[in-house]
């Protein structure tokens, strides 16, 4: 590189000035002529000259002047250089003092300031060389190059350098670890993170204000909110920069009540709010959909002066859009003076989000420039609007493909019910060599979840190590969800005991799996253990302890949490709660107690409150009390199929087919179809979906046969089919083959034919199990000595030795 350099700088230096001669401003009271003379000129011309960004001159000087050229002159040319990200004149500066031989080339502020001229020009390469050839280095030297790894993307030779930097007895200063923890956030552990963090209270420095705000950035970008918090708080002072990351974080992350809070308690400290703080905060109340805190921040920026900056804007646009007041959104967007690729991402972004997929096209069309992320916004509008087909096929267009887009089509996929296509989709995108990160399993462990898709689960689990996430507190608790989801409480519950930190959700995932597996006493125990653990509950907690009593026919504690929710956790009960309460009643077969309760509601009940009553009274054969509730249901939502099967069902329990006709009636008048059920269950990573009448798939008749052998195996045990779940009025036989092709026996048949004897079978159902497949269900366990677990609408069901844990209790 040297030698190249040299040559360049001869063949410039070998021009002959004849004359130069240019007006020189050099002081703002003196104008001349310079004649070509190179004793004309000095040191002094050259720094004044770098001062007012005028390199070229001040280079053509350097060149041809005689006078003595220190050390500082050559620093002045650099910055200039810096200043006006030049790194061909850089380059050549740093010929001419190879060509010159000059001897404070060795001088530490000169390599210093020649490392810090390349890193700043976008020549990383260049900047190690000279770092390299240092024979001396000083701390100023290994940070500037730390940083340049960290800020360029290159976490990992960040790291390996900052170990060398030790390793030659230098100790860090508070720059060298704010830029180290820098490349530690964007690393795929958080083990050297735990480690620098520990270096840095050996060194003293953790309370120093830029260094610990990196630990929050650090520690918030893997994941570990709580330990962010945990440093903020021990701070003893904090400026903008460090309050505006705290916050950042919570809002990154979705704790936007966290965000917002905090947001109010910097400035009640004093401390004025910057734009990186608004651009923070602002998608915090969009997350929440706080219009009020949306407007009043609003106003802040404006008190602020803050309206002008196109960051700032981009926010408020986003924010007016996902609050569903598109059309303020709109009139900001218009009025911004500038406006990046970002500002026009929002605003397509918002007309997806409020349905409006034509203006979020038409805008699209409009756009002076796009990237990756414009294509990614229509797409996600399309999914969010239904469209998964266009979504698709807009996905399949993109010109150049990004994880951020792969993303957005999985999410859209899972979220419209398309799991399958979602995990086929996230196989594709690792074949193509994309690698998911932490949103990408974000969004395929629900998947999974909802499937009962264990096996991909798995794989997906060994991933996320591999990848070195396996720290990160979100996809922890997407883990313990979807290991208790599929059916595997005990590893989701072995994964809760592990982590080394828990936030709200990990409790509430772990308390709302035992509740769905009928462990009621144990929701209750790890819900007294959460608080005893300081830790606060939220409404979504009460929800899973409600739940869980429920559940387990936990009357009185049932009635205890929710009459303490006000009074001890100040959470006010939601539809949610009180849902809870009367399904719990329900349940328990005290029905006019659970219409009591009901009237006496402070809110209007809704159709899923209604519906919990109706199952009740379906279970305890209340006729009279269902046909009322029914008559709600059918005034509320006369196009929910639900109630009217439900209410059929009730007729067919006691044999009132003329009730089952006037409901097929009525249904028909509607032009409403009854939701079929659906079964599904994964062999071999495949997953297989079952539906009654449904003779697609390529081993049917040998379920059926399978099917067949395993009726005449239960009725020599003693089952009976129970007639009263078929609502056609036909013959017995024909009752009991309609009952026999229930999905979720389909489904079991055929994990039986595709599974190992003792292999546990998984299956997942749409609907609630009907009571002669809960009864058929017992009776094959014993038969074929397997463990069966079936979830359906409500709960988990674990079938072993002829006995289920919900103790026919559901």
């Amino acid at each position: 590189m040297g030698q190249a350099l040299i040559n360049q700088t001869k063949k410039k230096m070998s021009v002959l000035f004849v004359v130069f001669q240019r007006q020189c401003s050099l002081s703002t009271s003196t104008s001349y002529r310079v004649q070509v003379k190179a004793t004309n000129f000095s040191v002094h011309d050259v720094r004044t000259l770098c001062k007012q960004n005028r390199l070229k001159e001040a280079l053509n000087i350097l060149q041809i002047t005689n006078s003595p050229v220190d050390s500082l002159t050559y620093v002045y040319l650099l910055q200039c250089c810096i200043d006006s990200k030049t790194s061909p004149e850089g380059k050549q500066i740093h010929a001419l003092m190879i060509e010159r031989g000059i001897h404070f080339i060795k001088e530490r502020l000169v390599q210093n300031k020649l490392i810090d001229m390349y890193i700043k020009c976008g020549n990383l390469a260049d900047a190690r060389r000279v770092f390299d050839q240092i024979p001396e280095r000083d701390v100023c030297s290994w940070t500037v190059m730390i940083a340049a790894y960290a800020r360029h993307g290159f976490p990992e030779e960040a790291l390996r350098l900052f170990y060398q930097m030790g390793e030659t007895g230098f100790q860090p200063n508070h720059f060298t670890f704010s830029s180290v923890l820098s490349a530690c956030a964007n690393l795929a552990s958080l083990k050297h993170g735990i480690d620098i963090h520990e270096e840095i209270i050996r060194n003293g420095f953790q309370f120093h204000v830029s260094v610990a705000t990196a630990l929050v950035n650090m520690y918030a970008k893997q994941g570990c909110l709580e330990k962010a918090r945990e440093v903020f708080d021990k701070m003893p002072q904090r400026n903008v920069v460090s309050w505006t990351a705290m916050i950042a974080s919570y809002s990154r992350h979705g704790f936007a009540e966290e965000a917002l809070e905090l947001f109010l308690q910097m400035q009640l400290t004093g401390i004025q709010p910057n734009h990186f703080t608004f651009v923070s905060v602002l998608p915090a109340c969009a997350n929440l959909a706080s219009l009020e805190q949306g407007v009043a921040i609003h106003q802040e920026i404006i008190r602020r002066g803050f309206q002008s900056n196109v960051f700032v804007m981009t926010a408020l646009v986003d924010m007016y859009a996902q609050c569903g007041r598109i059309e303020k959104a709109h009139e900001l967007f218009d009025k911004m003076h500038q406006r990046t690729v970002v500002s026009w991402n929002a605003m397509i972004a918002g007309y997806g989000q409020n349905g409006l997929i034509e203006e979020a096209w038409k805008l699209f069309e409009k756009m002076p420039e796009r990237n990756v992320l414009s294509w990614t916004a229509l797409i996600s509008g399309y999914a969010q609007s239904g469209l998964v087909d266009k979504a698709l096929e807009l996905f399949e267009e993109m010109p150049l493909r990004t994880v951020v887009s792969w993303n957005a089509m999985i999410a859209g996929l899972a979220q419209n019910g398309h799991g399958e296509q979602a995990l086929e989709l996230f196989q594709q995108m690792k074949s193509e060599g994309v690698n998911p990160d932490s949103k990408t399993y974000g969004s395929i462990l629900p998947v999974c979840a909802k499937l009962a898709a264990l096996g991909q689960g798995v794989e997906i689990h060994e991933s996320i190590i591999k990848s070195g996430l396996e720290s990160n507190i979100v996809l922890l608790n997407a883990l313990i969800d979807m290991y208790a989801k599929c059916g595997r409480i005990e590893k989701a519950h072995a994964l809760f005991n592990n982590m080394h930190q828990r936030s709200v959700v990990s409790w509430t995932a772990m308390i709302g799996g035992y509740a769905m597996h009928g462990c009621g006493v144990k929701a209750l125990k790890l819900f007294e253990q959460m608080q005893e653990n300081g830790m606060v509950p939220n409404h979504v907690t009460l929800v899973s302890v409600l739940y869980a009593c429920s559940h387990a026919g936990l009357v009185d504690e049932g009635y205890k949490y929710f009459n303490s929710m006000n009074e001890y956790y100040h959470i006010e009960p939601a539809m949610e709660h009180y849902g809870c309460m009367v399904d719990l009643l329900g349940r328990a077969g005290r029905l006019k107690e659970a219409e009591t309760f009901i009237s006496k509601m402070p809110i209007e009940p809704d159709a899923a409150l209604w519906s919990c009553l109706l199952g009740a009274c379906r279970v305890h054969s209340n006729i009279a009390l269902a046909e009322l509730v029914a008559e709600h249901l059918f005034e509320m939502d006369s196009q929910n199929a639900a109630p009217y099967v439900l209410l059929s069902n009730i007729y067919a329990a006691a044999h009132r087919w003329d009730g089952i006709e006037k409901v097929r009636k009525m249904m028909k008048d509607r032009g409403i179809r009854k939701t079929p059920g659906c079964s599904w269950i994964e062999v071999n990573k495949q997953v297989h979906a079952f539906s009654i009448g449904n003779k697609r798939h390529p081993q049917m008749q040998e379920i059926y046969r399978e099917l067949e052998r395993l009726s005449w195996e239960m009725k020599a045990a003693g089952y009976v089919p129970d007639m009263s779940y078929v609502l056609n009025d036909v013959i017995e036989e024909e009752k009991e083959q309609i009952l026999c092709h229930h999905s979720e026996k389909l489904a079991i048949a055929f994990g039986l034919l595709n599974t190992s004897p003792g292999t546990t079978i998984r299956i997942v159902k749409n609907l609630r199990v009907c009571g002669d497949c809960h009864s058929a269900t017992k009776f094959v366990s014993k038969i074929v000595a397997r463990e069966i677990v079936l979830r359906d609408a409500n709960r988990y069901h674990h079938f072993k030795d002829g006995e289920c844990s919900c103790r026919d209790y559901w």
